[in-house]
């Protein structure tokens, strides 16, 4: 671990509150764009889909480019949210939670979509004829049942934030200690003579995070499991 400097443990704990906080924001929207999606029958619904699902075919860089041109200091959004609120996503590593947040958002709402879709509808049907309110069938009913997915999803997002890498570097750069995560500071490393070693102790890092995630995953959803059996 001598082989790290102080900058690289900052793209660590970047990458960690990056990931993080790009997971937690995405949950409740990627929420209802999987039960809308699952569910829902409107107009517009295969543009949602499309939408949904577009960062994944789109190449990392073209997305991190629109972020840059909708979310810069002279985008449309971008320039609104800096005169009237003081926020700056660019350069920023708030901008960084954003990219990740986009980038793993269709991982996220199609974990939760396959949960929700293997909810039996006659089970909610059945608590409804009961009295109970949508709202109360969707707390006692379906929320319970796609709890796995909810968690699969969220560890899903979080991989991915992890290791995000086009998008961000082209919306919000390679600054260390302010934009650099992970990917990024392997990056730079590789382009150093010597920097290899330093490379190669963050892939293991990198890789040990992976699995401590899908470790807590398996944990939470045997847990959340057991209390669906026992209920």
């Amino acid at each position: 671990m001598e082989a790290l400097g102080p900058e690289a443990w900052q793209a660590v704990a970047l990458s960690l509150r990056v990931s993080l906080v790009a997971t937690l924001a995405s949950l409740p929207l990627g929420l209802l764009a999987a039960i809308a999606l699952a569910r829902g029958r409107f107009p517009g619904r295969g543009l949602l889909n499309g939408l949904v699902h577009l960062p994944l075919v789109l190449p990392p860089v073209v997305t991190g480019y629109l972020l840059l041109m909708t979310f810069g200091r002279q985008g449309p959004v971008g320039a609104w949210l800096h005169d009237w609120f003081g926020i700056t996503l660019a350069f920023r590593w708030t901008g960084a939670a954003l990219a990740a947040a986009i980038m793993a958002f269709p991982l996220l709402v199609r974990a939760i979509r396959l949960a929700v879709e293997a909810v039996d509808p006659r089970l909610e049907s059945a608590a409804a004829t009961l009295g109970a309110s949508r709202v109360r069938v969707f707390l006692t009913i379906t929320l319970p049942l796609i709890a796995p997915g909810i968690v699969a999803g969220a560890v899903l997002a979080f991989a991915k934030a992890m290791g995000e890498f086009g998008a961000t570097i082209t919306f919000v750069s390679n600054i260390p200690g302010e934009t650099q995560t992970v990917p990024s500071a392997i990056y730079a490393f590789l382009q150093v003579p010597g920097g290899e070693r330093a490379a190669l102790v963050l892939v293991g890092i990198s890789i040990a995070i992976a699995m401590a995630a899908l470790a807590v995953s398996e944990w939470l959803g045997a847990r959340v499991a057991a209390r669906i059996r026992e209920g």
